[in-house]
């Protein structure tokens, strides 16, 4: 059964690990005089982030029955087509926000200081834009319902969800692991993927939340059918 878990899981896992703009904020990061100390710690950041949202979940879910006899509970599918619902407003609303041809895209004001922080900064940031953000909080609660759902025990809930925050973290531990892997060699590429994420991110994120929403509500009906 916790086969079933994680198979429920991987594309919500793929669809935070895919996320821009974190991606750019450790890329900023690690081309600071601090790269060696919050490049790690805002990927420390990151995994808390994902974990306080399994945490309140999986407890949640547990005494609220998220299984029964082998089927999801009413109220799981009730929530997935909900959470299926806002990615689907999500990928809209950043579709028509999406730079035009030619257009530069502005980044965030806060990016500005990111070359300043200190290492706690990094870590909340980390913690923030994995916990916090929209899309990502919309994904990690899906997997963790999902999980529930499966009716196994909370070893094997806690162990699944463990590989969902690690696949999760794939897209901002792969710039670090570059980073120390490459050195200075890194940062020709990082400033790149920054650049490429920056001008792409309202489309790959239009793109990631069409394609979760719909399987979110496919699962719901699916569920409700059952």
């Amino acid at each position: 059964m916790i086969g079933a878990a994680i198979g429920q899981i991987l594309p919500l896992a793929v669809g935070v690990a895919l996320s821009p703009v974190p991606i750019i904020a450790v890329a900023l990061m690690l081309m600071s005089q601090r790269a060696r100390l919050n490049g790690p710690l805002f990927v420390i950041g990151w995994l808390i982030g994902l974990a306080v949202i399994g945490v309140v979940v999986l407890a949640v879910a547990g005494p609220g029955e998220a299984s029964s006899h082998g089927q999801p509970a009413t109220w799981v599918s009730v929530l997935k087509l909900v959470l299926g619902l806002l990615l689907l407003l999500v990928a809209v609303r950043q579709w028509h926000g999406r730079p035009r041809p030619g257009h530069e895209v502005e980044a965030p004001k806060w990016m500005g200081s990111i070359e300043r922080f200190s290492p706690g900064k990094a870590v909340g940031a980390g913690a923030v834009l994995s916990g916090a953000n929209p899309k990502n909080l919309l994904l990690a609660v899906g997997a963790a319902a999902a999980i529930a759902q499966t009716g196994i025990g909370s070893g094997d809930q806690a162990i699944a969800y463990v590989v969902f925050a690690l696949i999760a973290t794939v897209g901002v531990a792969t710039p670090v692991v570059m980073f120390f892997a490459l050195g200075d060699r890194s940062q020709r590429i990082l400033a790149g993927l920054r650049d490429w994420m920056g001008q792409h991110n309202a489309v790959i994120m239009a793109v990631i939340c069409l394609i979760i929403g719909a399987k979110l509500i496919g699962d719901a009906i699916g569920g409700f059918s059952s």
